[in-house]
């Protein structure tokens, strides 16, 4: 029985220093790792000791991430070194071949370790940015990629920076594609990636599943989904971790080979998987049901919205009520409550459209950059 142990991963070029632990997991010479922030003693100190650190786990673990919930104790999800490798040969088959791999997110997170899984098994060094992301080191970090396939991985938010900088956007447009995962990408932002040329693959999945596993709607290779009755998004296949360090009460590994999410959505007549949102964001307004990310992605198409988040908080007559978080866009007006109702009433059922709209210099995120509509929703619902 093997025990687990930390390794603490810096952020940035340091960042690669673990490439040699990760080789060894990934060939069963070192034993389960859990990945820690190098740069931040809070948290190191209360994943090792949630996570149990120093006590026994199964042989057949090679890492435990930790999951991103806000409250509560982390769960971690354990994955094999199958599961990694699954993942990773998978990506790069999906994507016309092995690689080089640029690193912009921290690799104690599951899309940055999975940068450096990837780099270990095409046999060469990611190129890393600095901690801090900067759309103006882009262009000099794609220029060291060299030739043949270049890869990134990032999230919206990133994206977003990078499309506003021309130099920045035009080196990501030589890479032969761009991961975007970390939540949903809103269209404008899409938009804006498609119109510099930037190959973009949006991908969906967790730390359960060893990463995305779904690009553009498509399961990799090995990938099983299926959506129950309720809409609810079920994963399984060969990146599944084998399950929680921490199992919850209702533990959604209970079906053998099956990891049951918190995600809604819906398959189309061909297979593609169209994910709706999460059932905790769901907001219940009026009998009805409405999610964030439908409202967020006809909100952000407004010429003079930069960035919103839409979120449900306590109303008396209809149980909740839609709200909007707005960054407006630079050099126009803002926009009104009045103008914004309209717009998402013409596109989606006027159900969805916000009742409120506060408008904001910037929006809370959390992890590798998810909007973290739980704090709104506190700040806002008063």
């Amino acid at each position: 029985m093997a025990v687990l142990h930390p390794v603490a991963v810096p952020t940035g070029p340091s960042a690669l220093s673990v490439l040699p632990t990760v080789e060894g997991i990934l060939a069963g010479r070192i034993p389960a790792m859990l990945p820690v922030p190098a740069n931040d003693e809070r948290q190191t100190q209360l994943l090792t000791t949630a996570l149990r650190v120093g006590e026994d786990i199964d042989d057949d673990i090679a890492v435990v991430v930790s999951t991103s919930g806000t409250t509560g104790t982390p769960k971690g999800a354990m994955l094999s070194a199958a599961a990694l490798t699954a993942s990773a040969e998978a990506t790069h088959r999906r994507l016309g071949g092995p690689g080089q791999w640029l690193l912009a997110l921290p690799a104690y997170h599951i899309a940055g370790l999975q940068v450096l899984v990837r780099g270990v098994l095409a046999g060469n060094t990611p190129v890393a940015l600095p901690a801090q992301f900067d759309p103006a080191d882009l262009p000099a970090a794609v220029a060291a990629m060299g030739s043949g396939r270049r890869y990134a991985s990032l999230v919206a938010a990133q994206l977003d920076k990078a499309s506003s900088h021309p130099a920045a956007s035009a080196a990501l447009a030589e890479l032969d594609a761009v991961l975007i995962g970390g939540g949903p990408m809103p269209t404008k932002i899409a938009e804006k990636a498609a119109a510099a040329g930037i190959s973009v693959v949006r991908t969906y999945g967790m730390s359960e599943t060893a990463g995305g596993c779904v690009y553009d709607g498509v399961p990799l290779d090995g990938v099983e989904v299926r959506v129950g009755s309720d809409g609810r998004i079920a994963l399984g296949g060969a990146t599944l971790a084998k399950g929680y360090r921490n199992p919850p009460e209702n533990d959604p590994f209970a079906e053998p080979g099956w990891f049951l999410t918190d995600d809604v959505g819906a398959l189309d007549t061909s297979g593609r998987l169209r994910v709706l949102g999460r059932t905790d964001d769901a907001i219940s307004t009026g009998g009805l049901t409405v999610f964030p990310h439908l409202v967020e992605n006809a909100l952000s198409s407004h010429p003079r919205v930069a960035e919103c988040a839409v979120f449900g908080v306590p109303d008396d007559r209809l149980g909740q009520r839609v709200v909007a978080a707005v960054v407006a866009a630079a050099n126009y007006p803002p926009p009104t409550l009045v103008e914004l109702r309209k717009y998402v009433g013409a596109l989606l059922d006027p159900t969805a459209a916000p009742r409120e709209v506060h408008l904001v210099d910037a929006l809370p995120r959390r992890g590798i950059g998810k909007i973290d509509r739980r704090r709104l929703a506190a700040q806002f619902g008063r």
